[in-house]
């Protein structure tokens, strides 16, 4: 029973595999268009054939002093600046070079939030905390770039 079952299961694979690839209408799936057998790739970002390499996108615009309204409650702030070249590792972090509350001041930046100085248990730590240490996890650069979907995301009442 189980042997005809398998064989059932692989017999409707094949014919559904064969039925996908006569109503593929991809270039990159029909075999006149791709002798070789390159194969290609549908993205977000358009079609490439997997040999092939895609040229690079052009780097988004930052623009410079843009502050963004907040889309939600407790939303992290965004970074108003290009990011470029920032270390932020184990070793290092670019971001408190400016933003700490030792350097803010003089560098005309941003305090980060005593938050990010408080263990889990809310102790107020001496140094920032390392669960808040990889600033990239939570803030991202805001850009002048085209949404890759549709979207209709609407804040909410109370940030409007």
């Amino acid at each position: 029973m189980k042997k005809t079952v398998m064989a059932w299961v692989a017999a409707g694979a094949l014919l559904f595999g064969a039925v996908q690839a006569e109503d593929a209408n991809d270039i990159y799936t029909r075999a006149d268009s791709n002798p070789g057998g390159i194969g290609g790739v549908s993205s977000l970002r358009g079609l490439s054939e997997l040999e092939a390499t895609r040229p690079a996108d052009d780097f988004k615009r930052f623009p410079r002093d843009h502050q963004l309204d907040s889309s939600y409650v407790y939303q992290p702030p965004l970074i108003p600046h290009t990011i470029r070249n920032y270390e932020v590792s184990l070793n290092a972090n670019k971001c408190l070079s400016c933003h700490s509350w030792k350097n803010a001041k003089e560098m005309g930046a941003t305090k980060i939030s005593v938050t990010h100085y408080m263990n889990r248990q809310e102790q107020v730590l001496s140094d920032v905390s390392p669960r808040r240490y990889f600033c990239l996890q939570c803030h991202v650069p805001q850009a002048d770039a085209k949404p890759l979907v549709d979207n209709n995301f609407q804040s909410v009442d109370s940030l409007r």
